[in-house]
């Protein structure tokens, strides 16, 4: 007789699930039990009235290995309900965007109560989530069967369950008929059309779907620059001095695009209903520490950290840390430098045809040297940032993002601005940035899509070939799905997939006006980057929760200061080229004080733009 994973055995577990929670392989029984009796529990008993289940039946686990796997959904109510403790913002029948409440559920467009689809998946992931995050302690004192993980009341208790150990991960399951849907409008089929967004964003989640969407509307804009810069590049290929018109087109275009994608940004969000959803208080991130007392602004009791020993940490420690670092980097470029002299004596005294190549070796291997300093200081970065002991999560992002930024701005591109401005080799330059650029993107793709991409291959066959041998015993479609999914990599958020179009604008915005090909070769790389990150999302990594955003974050000043330094770079390098200096043969100052009113005007334009989009924001407020 055909056993059958225990889905649908009694009406209590006949639920969809959405949700695994994966224990330690050792968590004894009366945790689990007490953990399940929490998760189950009424609101007002201190539970989140989830539904809950382990993966496998008593029978079941005889015979198979992964036992500690338990599947979490919800009733349809609990759903709803969790919807309108979150404040999701949905379209009302009169085509108006509103917080959804239970009260007046019939107002919203789409609602049925005979009809499961009003929530999205990801929605109804996120609300699980929240639900599981906002299991608090009440008068215990540890965990049962743990007496050393000690709880106070209002602690988290899924935090101090993954920060004990005791439970491993907590991941959405994919829906594979959707996902199959989505791939197949999305990047199966190699044409040149725009992205889904809409089910990116119904299957992945806003934040996700804004990446996407930015990536989209980048390598768009990056299109009229490819289009300049290759007839521009062929005519002009061996004349490095003829940069002045390119550069002046820079200037408009690197501000230009960062404007056009706020509204586009503004249209899409509040389509989807997080422009105006309103943000919840943050609670303490699941790292930070402290001794334990009571929150002022909340009543609760919680882990409390002097600001005072955080700035100290911060201004003895991480800023030493990261001159230091920057310091290495700098002289890594001399080394670099030093590198491209040896090379160029070395043509210049045999000129054979192997020695011309050999030009672009320390390029190349610098590219390389630059990328691994780069992954090094991350890993450094988060560290420093997690010892500071950041009370908020969004306080711990900007600390990190600060610091990555500073050390991969000038580690990328210090060595670009010392042979333009200091050495004054427009042909170095050129090699320089088409080196760096090009090894970057190759190096990016194979790290970060084609590596894990096989990795996860390869663990497919084997999780494929152990449920090939359960197949006479067990109907082991859900078992499968689930296991094959907890031994995918975890996405880590959009961080470095920012990071890497945040280096390529500066690349394109700072210097591709002494080579032209570089947007060409941006759109090339981003068209592919599209596809692999698509493929990594679907295939590669375990489904993210849902996230809702309103816009790109913090990344949105940090193009629009790369945008700055692109201006006051281009006006340097159109003040530095013969055509302008032949104007002014006579007065060197004349020609500064053109160049820094060019430059002041195309600021001061920028500013004005910045403060008419807040006063309209005050008008709508």
């Amino acid at each position: 007789m055909k056993v059958t994973l225990s889905a649908l055995d009694t009406c209590e577990s006949s639920f969809t699930p959405l949700v695994v929670l994966e224990l330690a392989q050792d968590v004894k029984e009366e945790t689990k039990e007490w953990l399940k009796n929490r998760i189950i529990s009424k609101k007002e008993d201190g539970g989140a009235q989830l539904l809950f289940r382990p993966l496998l039946n008593k029978y079941e686990k005889e015979t198979l290995e992964n036992q500690n796997l338990y599947l979490v959904g919800a009733s349809k109510i609990t759903l709803l309900l969790g919807a309108e403790a979150i404040g999701l913002v949905k379209e009302c029948n009169d085509n108006t965007m509103r917080a959804f409440t239970y009260g007046t559920r019939h107002n919203f467009k789409g609602f049925d109560d005979d009809n499961d689809d009003f929530l999205t998946m990801a929605e109804g992931q996120f609300i699980i989530k929240h639900e599981l995050e906002n299991l608090r302690a009440r008068d215990e004192k540890m965990i049962p069967g743990y007496p050393q993980a000690k709880l106070y009341p209002g602690k988290s208790l899924l935090r101090r369950l993954l920060t004990s150990g005791i439970v491993i991960q907590v991941f959405p399951l994919h829906d594979n008929e959707a996902l199959k849907k989505l791939e197949d409008s999305w990047y199966t089929r190699l044409a040149l059309k725009y992205q889904p967004l809409d089910r990116i964003r119904d299957y992945f989640g806003e934040t996700i779907a804004l990446y996407f969407g930015f990536l989209e509307y980048f390598t768009v804009a990056l299109i009229p620059m490819a289009v300049i810069g290759l007839p521009y590049y062929l005519f002009v290929w061996e004349d490095y001095d003829k940069y002045v018109i390119f550069a002046s087109f820079n200037l408009i275009w690197s501000t230009v695009i960062l404007e056009v994608w706020k509204r586009g940004c503004a249209n899409m969000t509040y389509r989807w209903g997080t422009l105006v959803m309103k943000r919840q208080f943050e609670e303490p991130r699941p790292g930070f520490h402290g001794v334990l007392g009571i929150n002022l602004v909340t009543g609760r009791e919680e882990p409390l950290y002097s600001s005072y020993k955080r700035q100290l940490r911060i201004y003895l420690v991480s800023l030493p840390f990261v001159c230091l670092c920057l310091y290495f980097s700098l002289y890594v470029m001399m080394i670099y430098f030093d590198m491209e002299a040896w090379a160029l004596s070395l043509h210049e005294s045999s000129g054979s045809e192997w020695t011309s190549v050999l030009l672009y070796v320390p390029s190349i291997i610098y590219a390389i040297v630059i990328e691994i300093m780069n992954r090094l200081y991350r890993y450094a970065a988060e560290f420093l940032t997690s010892w500071e002991n950041h009370r908020l999560e969004s306080a711990y992002q900007n600390h990190l993002i600060l610091k990555v930024l500073v050390f991969n701005f000038l580690n990328c591109f210090a060595s670009l601005f010392y042979i333009a401005f200091v050495l004054r080799d427009m042909k170095l330059l050129r090699q320089s940035l088409a080196t760096l650029l090009i090894t970057s993107q190759i190096l990016n793709q194979i790290m970060e899509s084609f590596l894990p991409y096989w990795l996860q291959k390869k663990h497919h066959v084997q999780v494929k070939r152990k449920v090939q041998a359960l197949k006479a015993d067990i109907d082991a479609t859900l078992y499968e799905q689930v296991v094959l999914e907890k031994e995918m990599g975890t996405y880590l958020g959009t961080f470095d997939d920012y990071l890497e179009l945040f280096l390529q604008f500066g690349y394109v915005s700072l210097f591709s006006c002494v080579y032209p090909l570089a947007a060409a070769f941006a759109v090339l790389n981003n068209f592919t980057e599209v596809n692999s990150d698509a493929l990594k999302m679907c295939r590669v990594l375990k489904r993210p929760f849902s996230e809702p955003s309103a816009n790109i974050g913090v990344w949105q000043l940090a193009f629009e200061t790369m945008s700055v330094v692109s201006v006051v770079t281009n006006c340097a390098l159109i003040g530095m080229s013969p055509q302008v200096n032949a104007l002014f043969p006579e007065s060197k100052l004349d020609l500064i004080l053109i160049v820094v009113a060019v430059e002041q005007m195309k600021l001061m334009a920028q500013n004005l733009k910045e403060e008419s989009r807040e006063a309209n924001k005050e008008e709508e407020a």
